[in-house]
This record gives C-alpha cells, sequence and structure tokens, in this order.
C-alpha cells in the first residue's frame, strides 16, 4: 500500500475566460463566473435593464433557449493521477463535454458536482464546454411525463411546473420577486488533480461537556486505490494526528480534539463572537476553518400550554429576533458580498439576533454565513422546497435530493450561526390548496412523507449537532394539522391580517409560541419608483405599478389600509410614505404584543427582510438596502430592553410591560404622560422598576379613562447608566380618529462631537411619525419618531450605505391633519 502519496498540484482555476453564444447562432460574448446569462447579456448592451417598467416578459427568450458557454485552458505536462472537474452552482440543467467528450448531464443548482474526467483530459490545449439547456421546457416536459400531476402555485408561478427543478423556486415568480429565471454558474469551476484520494467534504461537531468542548470532525474521501494514509487537525496551539487505511470508494474518517477553557461563540446582545482556526489534513489534501464553539438546542418540550419552541444557546435560552432572507437578488451575479454584507449590517443594527434563509430562495454561499457568524446573527435554515407539492415519488429524483442534502448539512456544519435545518417551507399547507391533492390527500401526504422522512434521516445520519423540525410552520413532527392559527405549539405563520384585510389589532388576538412569518406590504420609496419608471407611471394604479406588485390585490389592499387608518394622502409621495408608516404600525402591533408574552413565545421572525429587485413587498430594507419606515420602527421594537403598553382585552386597562431580552437584570425608571393632541402634557406616573434578565415584566396600569378623549400615552425609559433607554406611545384611537394638527417642523443640520452629521428637530404640536431622508443612504440613530413641543430631537448618522441610485436630498415628512 502507499504509505504517504506526493504533493498535490494546486486547483486549477477555470473560472474565468470564457464566451457566451445563444445555441444555433448569435454573438459570441466573453463572461467570467460567477456569473449568470442575463447579467452577461445586459452588460455588453444584449438587453436592457429587466427591471424597467414592464419589460419581464420580453425577456423570456433568455430562459426559453439553449446557451453555449466555452473556454480552453492549458495544462502542460499531463501528471499521473486523477483529475477531477468540480462545479457548484450550476443552474439548472446543463450538459458538460470536454475535448468533445460528454462528461455530465447536470440538473441541480444545489449540488457540488465532481466529474471524473481522467480519460477525458489531454496534455496541452483543453476544450470545455457547458451547454445550458432551457430550464422552462425542461420544466414543462418533466411535469408532463410524469404518471399524475404534481401541482405547483401557478397563482404565484407565472413559469410553470418549477417544483420539477432543483433551483430556487422563486426564479418562476413569487408574490414579491419577478420571473427571469436566470441561468449560470453560481460558485466555483476547478480543475483538480488528485492521487490515490480526493477530499470532498468535512462536517464538524461539537461537544460541550463540563466546561470543555470536543471537536469532532469527519473527513469524507473519494479513493482510488487502497491506502494507509495520515490525518491532521490543528488547533488553539494543538495538534492531533490518526493514521488511516482507506479502502477504494467512498470512505468517512473522524478526527478529534478537546478544547479546554473555550471561548464561546454568542449570538448578538449576548456575548462576543469568539472564533477558532483549524487547520486539516489527510493524505495531501487540507482545509482551513473558521468556527466557532457554541451548543445549540431546540426546546419543544410540553407544557401547561402545549409545546414550547424556543432556542437554548450555550445553556441559555434565547428569544430570537429577526426577519426572512429571500435571495439578495433576482440575477445572482448582482448579490454580490458587498451587496449582502449591507443587508445584514443592516439586520444587526436593528437589534436582529436571526434570519430565517427561507425555503423557496437557495442555500446561501458560505461569505453569507460567514457573515452571520461574523455578527452574530443564528440562521434558521430551510431545505430548499417552498409551497408546492414535490415529485418524491420519483426514485431518481429523490436519490439526487439526498446527495444535495447530505452535501449541504455537511457544508453548512461548520459554521457557529447555523440554529436549525427546517425541512420545508409551508408544503403541509400546500396538499390542501390543489384540487387534486384535496380530491386525494392520502397519495400527495405519503409523498410529502417520502421527501420530508428523506431530509430527516439525512440530519440524523450526519447529526451535526443542528436541531432539526420538520416543517414551517408545524405543531411538531408527524403532525400534518393546521399551523397557521394553532398558537399552542411549534412555530406559527399568521398571515390573517395581510391575506384577509383584518385590523392590525388582530395580531393581539393570537400568542404564538414562536413566529416565523407574518407581514404587511408598503411600497419601495420614491428613490426606488423613479428607478423603474417614467413619470406618467407613479400612480398606485398604474400598470407599471401593478406589474412591481406580485401579490394579486397587494396594491389596492394597501391603500385600501391607508383609508382605514390614516387621514387620506394629497399626493403619490405621501401615500408612498403612509404605505411604510402603515407597514410600520402592523409590525409594532404584533411584535410588541408578542414580546411582552414572553416567555411563552419565544421568537419573531417577520416577513421579509429584503427585497430581490424593485418592488411593493413586505420587506423592510427595500431594494439596494435602503431602510423602510419599519426597519427604523424595528430598531426600537426589537431593542433588547424595551417597554411597551398593551390593551387589556378583559378590563380595558393599558398595561405597561418592560422587555428584557438580555442575561442582565435592569433596573428601568419608566416614566408615563398623556398628551393631547394641542401639546398640553401630564404626568400619569413615574416607576422605578427592576426587570429580571430574559423576562418580561408588568411595570402598570392605567385606566382606560385617564388619557382623555383627544390624548395618547408617550412615555420614555432610562436605566442607571444609560445603556438601556428610548421611548414609546400607543395610541387608543387610529390615527385618524383624532383631530390632528398640522405641525410646524424646524430642521437643524450640525455636526457631532465625534464629526458625524446630525439633524435636530422642534415642533409646536405633537408629530407623529417624522420620517427625515426616506430611502437614503444614510442609516440614522432613530426616525419615524413621534415629536413632542419644548422637546428637542437629535438624529445622528451611525453608517453610509454604499449608494446605487441618484443621490435625493432628504425630505421631512410627518402626519398630517385633514
Amino acid at each position: 500500500m502507499d504509505m504517504q502519496m506526493e504533493a498535490v498540484l494546486p486547483d486549477l482555476s477555470l473560472d474565468e475566460g470564457w464566451t457566451l453564444a445563444r445555441a444555433g447562432g448569435g454573438p459570441s460574448l466573453p463572461m467570467d463566473f460567477p456569473n449568470d446569462i442575463h447579467s452577461v447579456l445586459l452588460a455588453h448592451g444584449v438587453i436592457a435593464d429587466p427591471y424597467w417598467r414592464d419589460r419581464e416578459a420580453e425577456l423570456d427568450w433568455i430562459h426559453e433557449s439553449e446557451w453555449l458557454a466555452e473556454r480552453s485552458f492549458d495544462l502542460g505536462v499531463l501528471h499521473d493521477g486523477r483529475h477531477t472537474l468540480t462545479l457548484d452552482g450550476v443552474d439548472c440543467h446543463a450538459i458538460v463535454s470536454l475535448n468533445g467528450v460528454e462528461i455530465g448531464h447536470l440538473g441541480n443548482r444545489f449540488l457540488r458536482h465532481d466529474l471524473d474526467v481522467t480519460e477525458a483530459v489531454v496534455e496541452g490545449s483543453n476544450h470545455l464546454v457547458i451547454r445550458f439547456l432551457s430550464n422552462t421546457r425542461i420544466a414543462r416536459d418533466k411535469a408532463g411525463a410524469f404518471p399524475f400531476p404534481v401541482p405547483h402555485i401557478h397563482w404565484n408561478n407565472r413559469l410553470p411546473h418549477y417544483n420539477f427543478l432543483r433551483k430556487p423556486q422563486c426564479d418562476a415568480g413569487w408574490d414579491w420577486n419577478i420571473a427571469l429565471s436566470p441561468i449560470g454558474v453560481h460558485g466555483g469551476i476547478r480543475l483538480r488533480r488528485s492521487d490515490a484520494l480526493r477530499l470532498d467534504d468535512v462536517l464538524l461537531r461539537q461537544f460541550h461537556e463540563g466546561g470543555r468542548v470536543r471537536i469532532e470532525i469527519d473527513l469524507m474521501t473519494e479513493v482510488a486505490r487502497s491506502v494507509e494514509t495520515e490525518a491532521v487537525i490543528r488547533m488553539d496551539g494543538q495538534s492531533v494526528v490518526e493514521r488511516f487505511r482507506l479502502w477504494p470508494g467512498g470512505n468517512r474518517s473522524t478526527i478529534s480534539i478537546w478544547i479546554d477553557n473555550p471561548r464561546l461563540w454568542w449570538p448578538a446582545g449576548h456575548g462576543g463572537q469568539e472564533m477558532y482556526d483549524v487547520d486539516l489534513r489527510i493524505g495531501d489534501q487540507s482545509r482551513k476553518l473558521h468556527i466557532g464553539l457554541r451548543e445549540v438546542e431546540l426546546l419543544s418540550d410540553a407544557d401547561g400550554i402545549g409545546n414550547r419552541f424556543a432556542f437554548r444557546v450555550n445553556g441559555r435560552e434565547i428569544f430570537m429576533r429577526g426577519a426572512n432572507w429571500v435571495p439578495a437578488d433576482a440575477l445572482p451575479a448582482r448579490a454580490t458580498e458587498e451587496t449582502v454584507a449591507d443587508l445584514l449590517d443592516s439586520a444587526v443594527m436593528t437589534n436582529m439576533n436571526m434570519i430565517r434563509v427561507w425555503g423557496g430562495g437557495c442555500y446561501e454561499p458560505d461569505f453569507f454565513y460567514e457573515m452571520c457568524s461574523e455578527r452574530g446573527l443564528m440562521v434558521w435554515q430551510d431545505f430548499m422546497f417552498a409551497c408546492n407539492l414535490y415529485p418524491a415519488a420519483d426514485r431518481q429524483w429523490l436519490d439526487m435530493v439526498r446527495n444535495e442534502t447530505r452535501q449541504q448539512v455537511r457544508r453548512l456544519s461548520v459554521h457557529p450561526c447555523m440554529a436549525l435545518w427546517c425541512g420545508d417551507n409551508e408544503l403541509i399547507g400546500a396538499i390542501g390548496w390543489f384540487p387534486e391533492s384535496k380530491a386525494d390527500r392520502d397519495r400527495y401526504l405519503a409523498m410529502y412523507d417520502r421527501l420530508n422522512h428523506a431530509l430527516e434521516e439525512i440530519v440524523e445520519d450526519e447529526a451535526p449537532g443542528i436541531p432539526w423540525w420538520p416543517s414551517s410552520p408545524s405543531v411538531g413532527p408527524l403532525n400534518f394539522g393546521d399551523s397557521w392559527h394553532n398558537d399552542t405549539s411549534g412555530d406559527m405563520h399568521f398571515w390573517d391580517v395581510w391575506h384577509s384585510a383584518k385590523d392590525f389589532e388582530h395580531y393581539r388576538s393570537v400568542r404564538p409560541r414562536f413566529c416565523s412569518e407574518f407581514g404587511f406590504q408598503s411600497f419601495p420609496s420614491a428613490r426606488v419608483i423613479e428607478s423603474f419608471t417614467e413619470a406618467a407611471d407613479r400612480n398606485v394604479s398604474s400598470g407599471v405599478m401593478d406589474v412591481h406588485q406580485r401579490n394579486p390585490g397587494g396594491n389596492s389592499r394597501i391603500v385600501e389600509t391607508i383609508a382605514r387608518y390614516f387621514p387620506f394622502p394629497d399626493s403619490f409621495d405621501d401615500m408612498i410614505w403612509l404605505s411604510q408608516i402603515s407597514q410600520g404600525l402592523a409590525m409594532k402591533t404584533a411584535i410588541e404584543s408578542w414580546r411582552a408574552a414572553k416567555p411563552r413565545c419565544m421568537g419573531a421572525l417577520y416577513w421579509q427582510l429584503n427585497d430581490s429587485w424593485p418592488v411593493a413587498s413586505w420587506s423592510s430594507l427595500e431594494y439596494g438596502g435602503a431602510w423602510k419606515a419599519v426597519n427604523y420602527m424595528a430598531r426600537r421594537f426589537y431593542a433588547p430592553v424595551m417597554v411597551t403598553a398593551q390593551p387589556d382585552a378583559e378590563t380595558g386597562e393599558i398595561v405597561l410591560y418592560a422587555v428584557n431580552d438580555t442575561n442582565e437584570p435592569a433596573s428601568l425608571t419608566v416614566a408615563a404622560r398623556s398628551v393631547r393632541i394641542t401639546g398640553e402634557m401630564r404626568g400619569l406616573g413615574e416607576w422605578r422598576q427592576p426587570c429580571p434578565a430574559d423576562r418580561a415584566t408588568e411595570i402598570a396600569r392605567l385606566s382606560p379613562d385617564s388619557l382623555g378623549q383627544d390624548a395618547f400615552l408617550h412615555f420614555d425609559w432610562s436605566d442607571a447608566d444609560g445603556s438601556h433607554r428610548g421611548e414609546n406611545d400607543y395610541l387608543p384611537k387610529r390615527p385618524k380618529e383624532y383631530d390632528l394638527r398640522s405641525p410646524e417642523i424646524t430642521v437643524e443640520a450640525g455636526v457631532a462631537a465625534d464629526g458625524a452629521p446630525q439633524v435636530a428637530f422642534f415642533t409646536d404640536y405633537p408629530a407623529f411619525w417624522v420620517t427625515w431622508d426616506l430611502g437614503g443612504d444614510t442609516i440614522w440613530s432613530d426616525n419615524c419618531m413621534t415629536l413632542l413641543p419644548g422637546r428637542r430631537r437629535i438624529l445622528k448618522a451611525l453608517r453610509q450605505r454604499p449608494a446605487d441610485l441618484p443621490i435625493r436630498p432628504p425630505e421631512l415628512r410627518a402626519l398630517k391633519g385633514w
């Protein structure tokens, strides 16, 4: 047997130097990977901006065509050993040929393809071709060939049958996404040379025992001939060496190391994000990892209400505050590291500690999870199945999904941000959405169970130390009941307020154990709307505005809700602004209510954090990453320590609660006052209240008549050292039911002591939702705030975002009377 192999040659990157042409004829365009064909055509002026007005359908010829990407490369002398062509993120059906030899027929964007090209590669010049097939045609053909119908959400998907494709389901369109069906390669392309063994995957486990941590790493190798070799792990100044005998085929070798006095990784707001470097080697193959040490558990035990749903990290239960993540751009080439970093920075600034990677998008690249780990953002990771039925009765399809699942579970096991593997998004509910499955539920439920069980078994077999949850929403394992309206167990999706047009106050009618989806729409800022419209389009009922609203009736619902709560706006710009205030009021109502119900409720992830193109949607960060009004409000209602006022449905009292999500007790001084619309203020009390760690604490109760007919409740709080301070208000009536004034607000621009820009505000009458620089690139310390007469408010610039759109001068807006 071979004892030790010669040093391996470095991988040859094949990302650059490609040409692209439409199959059957057309110009040849230079391109590099990662990339998508739309972006290449756009860069070379073949097409114009796909997001402009109603251009979308004009570009269907791109995904209906086949495309040839090709390049040559020179190997020089051909060395002994095996040669593997590795392609990551091919989207999604493609034929790969090398020197005229077909070496792979690919059909899954979520797989890393390792193609043995030993017999096809030659000395000197080699020619590599990727023929991208039409995803649209293949989806249609696969659906037609299946022995029985497998329905898809045709009301969301402009392009049909994408449930037969292993690519982002939202590429077919969604109720917030454009339907472009991008084609391309979204990962790396490289030629790897290996001798007897090739290292393909690494899986990491952590075992926290008695103040020590044992790191256990599985090394998955593909072996050409029997070999005895050495594996080495180096970490924290220590080295461990093991010898293994490996046999032809797939091998799994395990090596472990103990860490004493570990420096733990914590979610944002609970401690530092300590990281360790790990060097691995087996034979002549090596990997470098950057890991964090943490233990994460999902608590779903029974209690007096039903079953809990709470995360425990390093022995500490943590309320999860966050949002759902969709792909950063509908064109993958635009989802750059800079774009993603900006969005995640905004999430952290909004006091979030969890992001849910939703199952209709994609498993994100490694840099996404590295960024989340660096920022302390835990990741709830769905497997990539959403809202459709899937052809799990096809054994080959299911085996492909198993391979996808193994690769992704192994790949993501090294990232400390990983908190949960969830089987899918809303697949159980989808069984009841289609005539075919409603008429034959048993068949489609059995097919669903094949898929879900396969995912569960792989998570169990790989055992990455990351909890498993079968579906979102779900009452629990093997429970196929209604999770949209059951607030006693599991995670909940609560959509009655948006989809059923119920009042915002309806959020208070449920008290979820964990709400993983809920939301309300708004329009993007005028700055974003101008990027995809002509002047004549800027009307909420225009055809172009309808194209950039993917939820049927969505624009009408936004406008109707504004009329329900606010004086009707005078202009299009006011309508845009009020839609964002309406969205913020909806999310504030829900989240403050559920946080006050802690520990019954232990998490809220609103839908959705970001947009993939310029559109009216549920996002809090509009396309391009600027903050909507709701994101500023979320910075307040997601503060680790905050005070909220909630109505008691039984007594009519207004109850003040202090919510403390930290692991340290706080002692707050809370002062409340009644404020009349005319500006007069009357104190209602001041309370010094100890607030235990990780609890919601009742502070005071106010009688329903303590405010007065034309007044609202305003209150503020602080602790002794000023580390927790803030203010909030509660309007017992809808804003339009007050005799609102039109306040005169004075704005004074200046510079803070540290040189940062700042703006001061004064008002003569109480002013609601005072907003400065909506959609701008400056992130301010506060915004969308209540101003009181005689009180100066200062906003300080915290961060300057990358500017992608034309600069607009800051504008001031506030709620006006009739």
